[in-house]
């Protein structure tokens, strides 16, 4: 696993280690900041069920101003702390140990770009969804990466389903406020 592009492009990233682990692709990483390749610079980001960081890391290499990472297991938070100090961006970063929808409840911040890539068939995809839009700046933009067989509404809080993007058995749905 690797940062693809911008100021920490090549770097490699750890991963957690396990069976119940299933990092992004480099094709499906690279498909969805294609699809978002202007949004990107200046914006808030928030990688929930963060992982490793690497899409969050990917946003900030790409100009992104800052970057929240959220993620329950304690040993990926350590892995995501470990990827921010290897790629430098500690200073623009923030690395939370939470529950999705504790985090999502407690937060005074605004996002401008939400990456939600969530353990699969824990059936929290689409309640999860409907939570963000409650954190979202007026130009959000949320990303899903599910499997091709998870059905998710067209239209949630104000935001609409802009594009889909399938990979195999991967779905990724880009969201976009409605008045965007």
């Amino acid at each position: 696993m690797r940062v693809i592009t911008g100021s920490a492009r090549g770097r490699r990233l750890q991963t957690l280690e396990g069976n119940d682990v299933r990092p992004t692709t480099d094709k499906v990483k690279e498909a969805i900041f294609s699809s978002i390749q202007f949004d990107i610079e200046g914006r808030r980001i928030l990688d929930l069920f963060a992982g490793s960081g690497q899409l969050g890391i990917e946003a900030l290499s790409r100009g992104a101003e800052s970057a929240t990472f959220v993620d329950l297991n304690p040993e990926a938070i350590n892995v995501i702390k470990s990827n921010i100090k290897a790629t430098g961006f500690d200073s623009v970063s923030k690395v939370l140990r939470a529950d999705c929808f504790s985090f999502i409840a407690s937060t005074k911040d605004e996002f401008d770009i939400v990456l939600l890539d969530p353990p699969y068939r824990e059936g929290i995809l689409e309640k999860t969804l409907t939570a963000v839009t409650n954190i979202m700046s007026d130009y959000g933009i949320i990303i899903c990466e599910r499997p091709s067989d998870i059905a998710l509404p067209q239209t949630v809080g104000g935001f609409f389903e802009k594009k889909q993007l399938k990979f195999g058995k991967i779905l990724v749905s880009i969201y976009r406020k409605e008045s965007v």
